[in-house]
């Protein structure tokens, strides 16, 4: 997550996908020795509020992917453009100078996050259409998990509890893409790209957190999402995707996407982290994945198979035991 500054309250949050990676919460050894512990304090219940509209702004976003009906990159392209037309008037008026003075290896890196970014979306919004709701957003999710890994190989050790929600979740892993197995080759695939658009955003994310301790979230944001946008029309280009010639109704529905999904359900998540804590955001956005299962089931009749819900459970376990353990 991002190690910057936060910026005024003012400014756009930066967007992410439509995961959620949990934020480190303050280890011990970084208290003051000797010093008294604070009383504790009620949660606000006004940014309570806000918490659950994010989850459920969140939770829309796959359903949604579903339901429209566009071709899965066009969507992602779509999207990605729509948000920099959002923030970059913003940007380009308030960061214009700091744009210019963005450093060389922090503008690649910035970049490098966008083509992760890409392939995150270029990935898991297909797998929406192949698997169910429920399965493929429970695979996606998997990104803490895909991080903790990315981090132990860069050398970073995490404690135990760490270790033992990721065996936990990726145990639900292994019992969901059975069932699925079970189901067809094709849900199995569409397992295989939630999974692989999971481990992208675990690189988009850490890459992300380098360059934003010397970059702004909105000037990070306009260069990476910029990015993306470029290289999923290129995508779309080669594999000869459809870029328009759709009814006005599929058009409101990618503009909904964008407003839920990125302005509205993660900025919030965003607003929220510094009230509630790491530990009650990071783990209330799990909710993310009964919440589309639910929404997907009411909405387009997508009800998994029974097998697979002690799967989901494994991973949002797994997922709970990562997000709650203090780590560095």
């Amino acid at each position: 997550m991002p190690a910057a500054r936060p910026e005024s309250a003012a400014a756009l949050p930066a967007v992410v996908p439509d995961v959620a990676v949990p934020v480190p919460d303050v280890a011990a050894s970084d208290v003051t020795a000797g010093t008294p512990a604070a009383p504790a304090r009620a949660l606000p219940r006004t940014d309570l509020v806000l918490l659950a509209v994010s989850v459920g702004a969140i939770s829309l976003s796959a359903p949604l992917i579903s339901a429209t009906a566009a071709p899965a990159l066009a969507i992602a392209f779509w999207r990605n453009v729509m948000s920099v037309g959002v923030l970059g008037p913003y940007a380009l008026l308030r960061h214009r100078a700091e744009l210019r003075a963005v450093p060389r290896r922090a503008l690649l890196l910035a970049m490098a996050a966008g083509v992760l970014l890409a392939v995150h979306f270029g990935l898991w919004m297909p797998s929406l259409r192949m698997t169910s709701v429920a399965s493929a957003t429970a695979l996606v999710t998997t990104t803490p998990l895909w991080t903790i890994v990315l981090m132990r190989l860069l050398g970073v050790r995490a404690p135990r509890m760490v270790w033992l929600g990721t065996v936990v979740a990726f145990a639900g892993v292994l019992v969901l893409t059975g069932v699925d197995l079970s189901l067809s080759p094709r849900a199995l695939a569409g397992d295989a790209l939630a999974l692989g658009a999971g481990l992208a955003a675990a690189g988009y994310m850490l890459l992300g957190a380098e360059v934003r301790r010397t970059v702004s979230t909105t000037a990070y944001t306009l260069v990476c999402y910029a990015t993306t946008a470029a290289v999923l029309l290129v995508v779309c280009l080669v594999a000869r995707t459809p870029l328009s010639g759709w009814p006005a109704g599929v058009w409101w529905q990618i503009v909904l996407l964008m407003a839920t999904a990125q302005l509205l359900g993660h900025s919030l998540s965003n607003r929220v982290v510094r009230t509630l804590g790491p530990s009650v955001t990071s783990t209330a956005i799990l909710l993310e994945t009964p919440g589309a299962a639910l929404i997907a089931a009411l909405w387009l009749g997508q009800w998994p198979p029974a097998a697979a819900y002690p799967a989901v459970v494994l991973i949002l376990l797994g997922l709970v035991l990562v997000a709650r353990a203090d780590r560095r």
